[in-house]
């Protein structure tokens, strides 16, 4: 019997016309549209007037629902996987029935498509060749340091997803840990009141706290600075002579060798100079 194969379709993340063409032709042409939430995926297909047969795949039974789906590609049929909006396994259910498929060797296809991260990363206006995404940060307080230890210190621009509720608090969180850097808050994207504001992250906390958040949010930090970098190692020796520099190396485990090299580095200095003063270490 010859298999299914499985399609991964994008959809809108709020404007119903962001839709590709190969995606409306997939989800004509499939046996099932197995969907995060079915009443919300219906809203799509009834507005494209696609008629299939929905199946709830969502992240708490994402794990017993996979082995049904692979069971029905293997009895032949072809399956449509999509999430409320944008591309199903970013942030969204997705992942273990394609790691499945690729245990038993059925055929899938994954669809370009809507991702909120890109269009807002985009529309920040910072640094774009080099970004780390993190979805929802979590809410465990423990978890939430975890993932912010990961983080603080990257140069790459960092894209998060965040529920209004929880907005206000993370933004807190990201001042705490992150400091004062700049960030974009996107709002709706795509849809009629999608909403792009820049602010440094005191600014956008003062903000949201007299105008209340509303709808989803993608926030998009800027990296860490070079200058930021720099001053923290600055701030390590800066209260140091040079000889107590020299020998915060040694006792690091250091030779004296590479300790007066490190320190030279590290003062701007050149290691004659530098030298000098180690003379009596």
């Amino acid at each position: 019997m010859t298999r299914g194969k499985l399609f991964v379709v994008p959809t809108p993340i709020g404007n119903l016309k962001d839709i590709t063409l190969r995606a409306l032709e997939i989800l004509n042409s499939v046996d099932i549209i197995a969907a995060e939430d079915t009443r919300q995926t219906l809203k799509l297909t009834n507005h494209y007037n696609i008629k299939k047969t929905l199946i709830s795949y969502h992240q708490h039974n994402e794990q017993g629902k996979s082995d049904n789906l692979i069971e029905i590609l293997k009895e032949g049929k072809s399956i449509a996987l999509v999430s409320d909006a944008g591309t199903p396994g970013i942030s969204d259910p997705g992942s273990v029935i394609i790691s499945k498929c690729i245990e038993e060797d059925i055929d899938f296809e994954v669809l370009p498509g809507a991702t909120a991260a890109i269009t807002a990363l985009v529309y920040s206006g910072m640094d774009t060749t080099k970004f780390l995404f993190r979805g929802f940060i979590p809410r465990d307080n423990k978890d939430r340091k975890v993932v912010m230890e990961e983080v603080k210190d990257r140069k790459e621009t960092l894209i998060f997803y965040e529920a209004p509720h929880r907005l206000i608090n993370t933004l807190e969180f990201l001042k705490e840990n992150l400091g004062q850097r700049r960030i974009a808050i996107c709002r709706e994207l795509t849809k009629l009141h999608e909403e792009i504001m820049r602010f440094t992250i005191d600014e956008a906390i003062k903000h949201y706290k007299v105008n209340n958040p509303r709808g989803e949010y993608v926030l998009i930090v800027e990296g860490k600075s070079e200058e930021a970098i720099e001053q923290e190692e600055i701030s390590k020796w800066e209260g140091l002579t040079i000889e107590q520099h020299i020998l915060k190396y040694m006792n690091e485990g250091f030779s004296k060798k590479d300790a007066i090299k490190k320190t030279a580095k590290d003062r701007k200095l050149s290691k004659s100079e530098v030298y000098k003063y180690s003379l009596n270490i």
